[in-house]
């Protein structure tokens, strides 16, 4: 009962200190929402190319060419035919068109913008694709000419080479990314306020009094520690849940499994901010200690910018932080449907968080009081 009276006190003064709660609880929202919003294109594979406008000039007059206009023109490529008044080349050099193509008995030729770039590689492998179909075709006329229907009508096989993405077509947005790697970032930080449980203590000349009641140092240690693990993670649980609803985050079909994922690691958190508290001397050091680690975990583990594939001394870095194995076991779980990610991530905030609390308790054991 004294662990529950000393835990459901702690989980009290959590939630009436506001800049804990502003800090937990509007802070993640907020970098969710800009950094979402911000480097939102960062997460975008394809690139939106406006309708092209191609003259053309076709003295051939010939039907397959009609034909291939017809079904580029449906790709949004929009062909006008030449007129007297109009000088074909300045206009595309004047960027009013993206290309002018010139159809001949001997041939084809095509002028691009090279201003245009994108538009300009789309018209070279168009019409390269067209042209290499033209001359098959001819070749076909001149050996065997009662071929030439069935060899562009027959259903041709497309299955030889079969393709599985390892991520099929699933790939988190902007806003996904951030939800998950904004919410594993502020549960390390959870490490601040729990490395002060033991600190207030000391400093509002409370702790003799706890010793002096007729509760073990034992109790007193497990309350607090288990009152700041429920606060961190009702804190956890209404990011996600804002994230969900409001922001429409991806979180996956494996909730449960993701949610015991971030438990581990406000475990690992709070045994650090702990620990810390009893390794060190002075009050301020443990804060100053656990926010440089947590601003170089989340620089390194990918909190504020997405990292691909590091390689060398990069990636050796990237691997010591705890939020690389926890965001790439979330986004697994969620993009991959692979529980077995959640292993490795698990493993190291279980392991670490015994560390942790094997130093504190020798070390309480070891004091006279608090």
């Amino acid at each position: 009962m004294n662990i529950l009276n000393i835990a459901w006190k702690g989980i009290k003064t959590d939630f009436r200190d506001t800049r804990t709660l502003f800090f937990m609880l509007a802070f993640p929202v907020v970098l969710m929402l800009v950094l979402g919003s911000a480097l939102s294109n960062t997460f975008k594979d394809g690139l939106p190319v406006d309708d092209i406008h191609v003259l053309y000039q076709d003295t051939s007059h010939s039907e397959n060419f009609n034909q291939f206009i017809s079904a580029a023109e449906k790709s949004g490529i929009q062909f006008q035919k030449v007129t007297e008044n109009i000088n074909p080349k300045n206009e595309v050099r004047q960027g009013k068109y993206d290309g002018y193509v010139e159809v001949t008995q001997r041939g084809l030729q095509l002028y691009v913008n090279n201003g245009n770039s994108i538009e300009g590689n789309i018209l070279q492998g168009m019409f390269t694709s067209y042209v290499d179909k033209y001359n098959i075709a001819s070749e076909i006329m001149k050996v065997a000419p009662e071929k030439l229907a069935s060899a562009f009508t027959h259903e041709q096989k497309n299955d030889f080479i079969k393709e599985t993405s390892i991520l099929p077509n699933k790939q988190p947005g902007s806003m996904d990314y951030y939800a998950i790697v904004i919410t594993t970032m502020i549960v390390l930080y959870g490490a601040m306020s729990s490395s002060s449980l033991i600190i207030s203590e000391r400093v509002r000349k409370t702790a003799d009094r706890l010793i002096a009641s007729p509760v073990r140092k034992s109790e007193i240690f497990i309350g607090k520690v288990l009152g700041s693990l429920v606060s961190n993670t009702i804190c956890v649980l209404l990011v996600i849940l804002f994230s969900k609803l409001f922001f429409k985050a991806n979180w996956g079909d494996h909730l449960g499994m993701v949610i015991l994922v971030l438990l581990t690691e406000i475990i690992f958190a709070v045994s650090m901010g702990i620990g810390l508290s009893f390794l060190t001397k002075t009050s301020a050091a443990p804060r100053i200690i656990i926010m440089l680690f947590v601003q170089l975990a989340s620089f390194f583990g990918g909190a504020y910018f997405k990292i691909d594939n590091p390689e060398g001394i990069f990636k050796i870095i990237t691997d010591l932080s705890p939020l690389t194995w926890v965001n790439s076991a979330i986004t697994k779980m969620i993009y991959a449907n692979d529980l077995s990610a959640a292993i490795p991530a698990v493993t190291i905030h279980l392991t670490g968080a015994l560390i942790f609390l094997l130093v504190a308790v020798i070390s309480l054991q070891k004091r006279e009081g608090l």
